[in-house]
């Protein structure tokens, strides 16, 4: 007796094209006979990709069921280092998947492979299949059914996740988008939402320092968007210690509310995210259970 197809699994790739679409954004495009399972659940669906380095091949990633736990039981300097991602396009007659990734300088395992990868060069990528059904909790923008204005905010890491929300929703979507990027031309890797307007800034021109367009365009969106109120309380979060990382939903994996005046997606850099929901909930009321916020990454810290 056969068992049921996973809902998710490790898909083995190569590369079949690197195209370099900004200053800081660089597809890879991958393709292979393993991909013909590859699923497409849409929207923000996170995926991992684990990267080979020349201590150790993508062959040593545990890929079974309990590869997690198997994952981190192994030493520390033999694991195999991953990195979360967003699929951007997946065309399965031609088994092929695109995984838009942002290239800058050499700081660790991922923008090492991304610097330096070729045509060739095999990846695992970890992701649903075409088993999935329902629910996917890999896709975190998760709007009320009836949705005034939404926000979606983040830094160069949230692009590839914002680029496929703005594809996917319906052309009467209506909202805001904003960006920090680290060069004014990555702003072009965006797709133009006719609903939306958009806030999009290098950090060159934004003086330079991070989150500082990130951050005061949000507060100037807010404004707008939701005239000042009575504000909640937040439960602060130590993202020295602690994920930041909450997606509102139900026990059926829906938005935890029916309706909304503004729905708020916001992505990226820990430090700055945490900043962004205090505005929105605390200085403008805006329902906690209608924000959704992750914090991709944290200054100083190596992400999986």
């Amino acid at each position: 007796m056969t068992s049921a197809r996973p809902h998710s699994r490790f898909f083995r790739a190569r590369v079949t094209a690197i195209t370099d679409l900004t200053p800081s954004f660089r597809r890879f495009t991958f393709g292979g006979d393993d991909l013909a399972d590859y699923g497409d659940p849409g929207l923000d669906q996170r995926i991992k990709v684990v990267f080979p380095t020349e201590a150790t091949p993508i062959d040593a990633m545990p890929t079974g069921e309990d590869w997690w736990t198997r994952w981190r039981e192994m030493d520390e300097a033999s694991r195999p280092p991953f990195r979360t991602y967003t699929t951007r396009y997946v065309r399965p007659a031609a088994r092929e998947v695109d995984i838009d990734m942002v290239s800058h300088d050499v700081l660790g395992p991922a923008s090492a492979w991304i610097a330096r990868a070729q045509v060739g060069d095999e990846v695992l990528i970890f992701a649903p299949t075409t088993a999935h059904e329902g629910v996917s909790y890999g896709i975190d923008f998760v709007p009320p059914a009836q949705t005034g204005d939404i926000l979606l905010a983040g830094d160069e890491t949230a692009a590839p996740a914002i680029a496929v929300i703005l594809e996917q929703l319906p052309r009467e979507a209506r909202g805001v988008v904003v960006l920090e990027v680290p060069d004014a031309a990555d702003a072009a890797y965006l797709p133009v939402h006719p609903g939306f307007s958009y806030h999009v800034a290098g950090r060159g021109v934004a003086g330079g320092r991070r989150h500082e367009h990130l951050v005061a365009a949000v507060e100037v969106s807010a404004a707008t968007l939701v005239p000042a109120g009575r504000g909640a309380e937040v439960e602060e979060i130590d993202i020295d210690r602690d994920i930041l990382w909450e997606v509102p939903r139900t026990a059926k994996g829906g938005a935890a509310l029916k309706s909304a005046p503004l729905y708020a997606w916001l992505a990226g850099e820990a430090g700055a995210i945490k900043t962004l929901r205090r505005h929105l909930v605390a200085s403008h009321g805006v329902d906690r259970r209608a924000v959704a916020f992750m914090g991709y990454w944290r200054l100083g810290r190596a992400e999986v």
